[in-house]
């Protein structure tokens, strides 16, 4: 086993090691959500922190690591005798983004099913890790019912498991750690208020410290131990530290004026529910436990909320965690100082000792109600631009508007593609995948991935005579093997092909676009899809974004979208089909819908008609599923985006009828028949 990177030798990121310390002191703050950009030392400092924790004494064989002190009576191992046990350090278990629900909670061990023919449970992730670290690298990855069962175990303290004849309850108490990168797509809101803090990382922009970084990462490479060594007694502190703080814990106390500030403060951010509240408390209790202090001071309070309050202040995925520090400081001093039996503050702050005080969360700096998302400036308009915005130019930049700002987005109607897709997990359409209802078996296709044991069984027990069987086991052969088939949805790429041009530059008009597609973004947010984003304006077409999980990208390149110039209708398809064909070799099973976001005129390049229209039958051809969103207003309509649609084999829907209100329905399949259909 490699040394790892200590955890003391971690240049600055104060912020993220106070969060995973607390958590070492107090696991039932709730674990740590780590946000950050590429290469930050995110997954080196957690890695790094199993080698502080404390070891621990355990039941004797026991596969959930019980504590000989007080042994879980439910123990499936259990009941235990007393007095076996053996002490080891605190493992930390890493689940992979691609592992199987029977790998995290465990299953019945089919092995000694088949061939002793007796019931018996084989333990996941989830028992390896009790006690210990559960680390989920890339966690805004993991599939949403991983997630929800992980979450569920880490908030219960218990897996329950209930699958395949096996009823099991066991032990499942860890302190929970999940990093991820923003630009690949977030956590939906309700997850990232089941994480109880969590820290924004970026790398330093000080050269002098981001030398150390390099000086250090170099050091250890040429010789881990050696390197390791020198940080042994920084090390050894640290742990001590944590032993120290332990134990001092339960006689911490947690004032009324204490309480006041947290509940004020919770109130003052408008935070929903009292999950909030709860986390605060402890957050605060274990700093005050670090600082070797047994009160609870307002400096406590004030760290635990810039730890425990950014991320459960979004309002939806656009949102950019953040704290008005100013407010937070206001509200403190307001509801300060109402228990009188609260000690003056400590001058070393919570941090006390060798620790230092706490550091200010990094983040982006303070961030007020209002900032969640800015508006662009109103622009003069451009000369090149008629009453009705239609261009007077064919240039580019002829007529060019600034950005008009999106309307409020809405709840919009379900759009999927038609057909039984095999893509990733998700939320949008039909899919033949690993997790959903059972609909079948069949003989596995290359590995067994999910065995369906009454077929199996079905299939071998024609043979037992034949095959000499005298025990209680079956004797299965690799034919006999079925695979269950089970069907449930996938995420798609949703690729949204945007009109920028000066006929859809009216400044209301635009607006309500671009509400209409922030909506749309909102919806493949919760549906789990890629997005991608090509616009088209003057005499070309651009990716403003290529397909990426992070929609809340998608987002700030459309509110800053300018509009003007001539419809070059064509190219924004054309563009749109490249990205398509080189999407489908880095992906090919995940299936594409395109959204079409346009009044139907082309009017830029030579026979713009003509050449719009054979781009569409492109997509036709390839039985790619669309829809046109027809943004054509007025009392005078041409049918343009219909006809568009028609010729891209899709269904056109109008902004009024993409809400999910509206009277034309609840649910719209869009038209086209899918190349990777049933």
């Amino acid at each position: 086993m490699s040394t790892p990177f200590p955890f003391t030798a971690v240049v600055g990121q104060d912020d993220l090691r106070l969060a995973l310390l607390l958590n070492a002191v107090s696991p039932a703050v709730g674990g740590v959500l780590v946000r950050g950009e590429k290469g930050t030392a995110k997954s080196t400092a957690v890695r790094a922190l199993s080698a502080l924790m404390p070891a621990l004494d355990v039941v004797t064989g026991c596969r959930f690591s019980c504590d000989p002190g007080s042994p879980d009576p439910a123990c499936p191992d259990g009941p235990h005798e007393p007095g076996a046990f053996e002490t080891r350090p605190a493992r930390m278990v890493e689940l992979p983004v691609g592992a199987s629900e029977d790998r995290l909670v465990g299953a019945l061990d089919i092995e000694r099913a088949l061939a002793e023919g007796v019931k018996a449970f084989e333990p996941g992730l989830l028992a390896d890790a009790h006690r210990g670290i559960l680390y989920v690298d890339e966690v805004n990855l993991l599939h949403d019912h991983l997630v929800d069962l992980l979450l569920d175990a880490a908030a219960m303290g218990a897996s329950y498991v209930e699958r395949e004849g096996v009823s099991v309850r066991h032990a499942a108490r860890f302190l929970l750690v999940g990093t991820m990168n923003p630009e690949e797509g977030e956590l939906r809101p309700q997850l990232l208020d089941r994480f109880g803090l969590t820290v924004e990382v970026a790398a330093s922009r000080e050269p002098d410290q981001r030398v150390e970084v390099v000086r250090r990462r170099l050091a250890y490479d040429d010789d881990p131990d050696a390197f390791a060594a020198r940080w042994a007694d920084e090390e050894g502190a640290v742990r001590r530290r944590i032993v120290a703080a332990r134990e001092l814990l339960p006689s911490v106390r947690l004032g009324d004026g204490a309480l006041r500030q947290i509940a004020a403060t919770c109130a003052a951010f408008e935070v929903d529910g009292m999950r909030a509240d709860i986390v605060m408390a402890r957050t605060a209790v274990a700093l005050a436990a670090w600082a070797g202090r047994t009160d609870v001071l307002a400096e406590d309070v004030r760290q635990a909320a810039l730890l425990a309050l950014p991320h459960r202040r979004r309002r939806n995925p656009f949102d950019a965690p953040g704290l008005d520090e100013d407010k937070l400081d206001e509200t403190l001093e307001q509801f300060g100082g109402q228990d009188d039996e609260d000690p003056d503050p400590d001058p070393d702050g919570p941090g006390g000792g060798d620790g230092g005080e706490p550091p200010r969360s990094d983040g982006d700096g303070p961030r007020g109600e209002d900032d969640a998302r800015s508006e662009p400036g109103e622009g003069a308009e451009g000369p090149g631009n008629a009453a009705d915005g239609t261009p007077q130019d064919g240039g580019s930049g002829a007529g060019e508007r600034s950005a008009a700002p999106a309307a409020e987005p809405f709840r919009t109607k379900v759009l999927s593609v038609p057909g039984i897709g095999e893509g990733a997990a998700g939320r949008r359409s039909r899919a033949r995948t690993e997790h959903g209802r059972t609909t079948g078996a069949r003989r596995p296709r290359g590995t067994l991935t999910k065995l369906h044991l009454a077929a199996t069984v079905t299939a071998a027990a024609p043979h037992q005579r034949e095959r000499g069987r005298t025990g209680r086991g079956l004797v299965v052969r690799r034919d006999d093997l079925r695979q269950a088939t089970r069907e449930g949805r996938e995420g798609n790429l949703v690729l949204f092909v945007v009109d920028a041009s000066g006929s859809m530059a009216a400044r209301q008009r635009m607006g309500a676009v671009k509400g209409a597609v922030l909506s749309l973004l909102l919806d493949a947010y919760q549906r789990r899809d890629k997005v991608g984003l090509v616009t088209f304006r003057g005499t070309s077409a651009d990716v403003a974004l290529p397909p990426t999980s992070s929609v809340d990208a998608a987002a700030v390149r459309l509110e800053s979208l300018p509009t003007g110039g001539r419809t070059p209708l064509a190219a924004g398809l054309l563009r749109a089909h490249d990205v398509l064909r080189v999407e489908r070799l880095r992906d090919p099973a995940r299936r594409a819908l395109v959204v079409v976001v346009t009044d139907g005129r082309a009017t830029g390049g030579p026979e713009p008609v003509a050449l719009a229209g054979r781009a569409a039958r492109l997509f036709a051809a390839e039985g790619i599923a669309s829809v046109v969103v027809d943004c054509e207003s007025g009392p005078v309509r041409l049918g343009l985006a219909g006809r568009l649609a028609g010729e891209l084999g899709g269904t056109a829907v109008t902004l009024e009828e993409l809400r999910a209100d509206s009277i034309a329905g609840l649910v719209r399949d869009v038209q086209g028949t899918s190349r990777r259909t049933a």
